[in-house]
């Protein structure tokens, strides 16, 4: 469901959640050795992330990255917007057109029939949960970090 580019984003935010202190950044170096992302990959995508204003980042030689909002405000699904956009909960899971304008072909189609109040409730959950949540302890942040 996710891309790996969005798993390595979420891993890397709620890394930059629980290792942040006050006005501090961390290096790239430091976060892709931690979490055995490579690097420029890595880099990509926290740029992206900074660019949409969840991350901060610094050039330089004390450069780096921390979190660009308050970690209680940043949810799964802000994340997933970025990097995979949201597709995935609004549009046919087979790519099939003609559910998209006739709500009674909708009806008819099993995957909205059967899935459709799966998605909801997954974009509900990726919408409540936040980096706040794995920060302060709610789940074990440093077994989600390893893989």
């Amino acid at each position: 469901m996710l891309s790996n580019t969005c798993k390595y984003a979420i891993r890397a935010v709620i890394y930059l959640a629980v290792n942040e202190k006050k006005g501090e950044k961390i290096g790239i170096k430091k976060i892709s050795t931690d979490l055995e992302m490579p690097s420029p990959f890595l880099g990509k995508i926290l740029q992206m992330l900074s660019k949409n204003k969840l991350l901060d980042s610094t050039k330089g030689p004390n450069g780096g990255f921390s979190l660009g909002k308050d970690a209680n405000k940043i949810s799964l699904l802000d994340i997933v917007a970025i990097i995979d956009g949201l597709d995935f909960f609004h549009d046919c899971l087979i790519g099939v057109k003609i559910c998209d304008d006739d709500p009674k072909k909708m009806e008819l189609c099993p995957f909205h029939v059967h899935l459709d109040t799966l998605r909801d409730e997954l974009h509900k959950q990726f919408k409540s949960l936040t980096i706040g949540k794995f920060r302060d302890g709610y789940y074990n942040a440093e077994e989600i970090l390893k893989f």
